[in-house]
Order: C-alpha cells, then structure tokens, then sequence
C-alpha cells in the first residue's frame, strides 16, 4: 500500500504546473483550503509578520507557512526526535525536504513514512492525525505551497 501512495504522488508530480517559487504542485490550491478545516485544530499558516493566513492560532503543531521546498523540523517548533533526524539527514539518507511527494506520503502516515524515510523501525511521528484521502493531501499542498516567502 504504501508503495502505491509513492507511485500515485510520482504520477501526479509528472503533470505538475510549477508554482512561480519553483514547487511543483499538481493538487487543486481550492479544494485544499477546503481540506485544511481537517488541520486547523493543530496547525495555522502565519507569516513573517505574525498575520494569520490560514486557520487559528493553533500551537499544537508547527507553522506551515513556506513549508513548499522547506527541510522537515527545522523551525521554532518542538518536533519529535525522529522527524528532526529526517531533516538532519546522515550517511544513509538525504535531508528531508517538504516536496509534493514527501509531504502526500507523510501526512498519510507519519509514523510509517518516517520509518521508511530514516530505516529505522522505532521512528515515530508525532503527528497523530492522517489525511485519509490521498486527494485531500495532494490538494492540501498545492494550498499550502501557495503559502511561502516572496
């Protein structure tokens, strides 16, 4: 199953439209301001200034603004161990970077994903929630890529 999220995201990467900042998205930005009502509990999208762009003033998980392009656990944010390891990298893995397929396969599942990402079998994600429709997160990060440092 997994494999067939990895494989879905590749195929919709292919007939991406690049954004100006250089991310692709290939996801509805509409239908994924929509899907973002499943985020705002724990996560809002504030810019540099402090304006709220999306959600509420959500402190449970991190700020996605400019997450498109970005290294995963990297910001003022308390994340887990594991998610700060994928973004560190080491000699076994690249650094994790925020792409359309990273983010669709770890929204879906985050322990899964980090485990598969790192190879170690105890990485868990602190991200309780999954996105259980794989449209609603490859829509939710053509919303979310809209969002980023001019």
């Amino acid at each position: 199953m997994r494999s067939t999220q990895f494989i879905l995201a590749a195929a919709l990467l292919g007939t991406s439209p690049a954004f100006a900042d250089g991310h692709a998205a290939s996801g509805d930005a509409a239908a994924g301001e929509e899907a973002f009502g499943q985020c705002v509990s724990c996560h809002v999208v504030k810019d540099g200034n402090g304006e709220t762009l999306a959600g509420r003033n959500a402190k449970t998980g991190p700020n996605l603004y400019g997450l498109a392009g970005k290294t995963a656990g990297i910001e003022d944010f308390r994340y887990g161990k594991d998610i700060v390891k994928a973004g560190e990298g080491d000699g076994d893995f690249e650094p994790l970077i925020w792409t359309e397929e990273n983010f669709v396969a770890y929204v879906q599942d985050p322990t899964g994903f980090l485990r598969e990402y790192t190879g170690s079998k105890r990485a868990r994600g602190k991200m309780s929630y999954r996105v259980r429709n794989a449209d609603d997160a490859v829509n939710l990060y053509a919303y979310l890529a809209q969002f980023g440092a001019e």
